[in-house]
Order: structure tokens, then sequence, then C-alpha cells
């Protein structure tokens, strides 16, 4: 079978960073990160989901997050340089990023906004995100996904697993 190639694919292909393609059924209408982790037969703790907040300025932020947790506002808002940030209506996304709600990667969006990852991703040799679209999830280093998307590192999640 061939591989479904994404705008996330693509980037990784051309800059050459080692990853893994995971792919599973969405026909169930479960694509939400903990259904993804337990159909991938991952720990919900190393799946993580890509989130896009505006600031107050208008600008979009992108933030990483574990689907075993939920992103901080405060925290991100922090990290971000803002007094406060909130998460763009999902009808927003697709026009934004490039990608549909449940396959939105933080790797090959429209533009180039700036990113975060929570800390808590250092902790694993791989991670998983979002390959692109709904059914396929990309496994890969932390620091290559933070290398791509020129993130830097925050405490951002509350309700998380930790190691």
């Amino acid at each position: 079978m061939k591989r479904k190639k994404t705008n996330a694919i693509r980037l990784l292909d051309q800059q050459k960073i080692p990853y893994e393609t995971c792919e599973y059924g969405i026909d169930d209408g479960l694509i939400d990160g903990v259904s993804v982790a337990e159909k991938t037969g991952q720990m919900p703790e190393q799946v993580f989901k890509t989130l896009v907040a505006q600031r107050e300025d208008g600008n979009l932020c992108v933030f990483c997050v574990p689907v075993s947790g939920s992103l901080n506002l405060k925290k991100a808002a922090r990290a971000a340089g803002a007094k406060r940030i909130r998460m763009i209506p999902m009808q927003e996304l697709l026009g934004r990023t490039g990608y549909v709600h449940g396959g939105c990667s933080p790797i090959g969006m429209k533009k180039s906004y700036p990113a975060w990852i929570d800390q808590s991703a250092q902790g694993y040799e791989i991670i998983c995100i979002s390959g692109g679209a709904r059914g396929i999830q990309v496994c890969l280093s932390p620091a290559n996904l933070q290398k791509i998307i020129r993130a830097q590192w925050a405490d951002l999640a509350e309700g998380k697993k930790s190691l």
C-alpha cells in the first residue's frame, strides 16, 4: 500500500528527518488524541496534539501538548509573551493552517508560526504527532520535531501524566 503524502510528510522527507508513520481507522469517528493513542498502541503521554491559539495582537501560536492533558492557557500565554491567548475557532483552522481538526500537524502549516512543545516530550526517545491528515500519525524524536518547527520547550500542559 502506498504511503499517504501530506505536507508534513513531504517536509520531513525534504529535510531528511527520520520518522515512522502509523495509520489508524477513522470510520468510528474517534479522532480524539486518547482514542488515537489507543488505536496506535502508544502511551497517551507520548502522543501529542497540536493546538493553535491566537494572541491578543492577532498573531497565531502553535502548541504541542500530550493528549493525556490539556493546554494551560495562562502558561501558554506566558511562553508566547502575551497577556492572554485564546484557541482559534475550529472553522478557522483549515484556512489559517492548511489542516483540519483531527489532522492538524505542527509540521508543514501554510505559514511558519511560533511554536512551543511541552517540556515533557524531552523525556521520550520518540513522540507521535498528527501526520497532517486524519488517520495518520508521525513518530519522531522530540529533538527533530523541535528542529523542524523551530519550537521552544515550555511547561504548557496540565493534567498530564508524567514519567
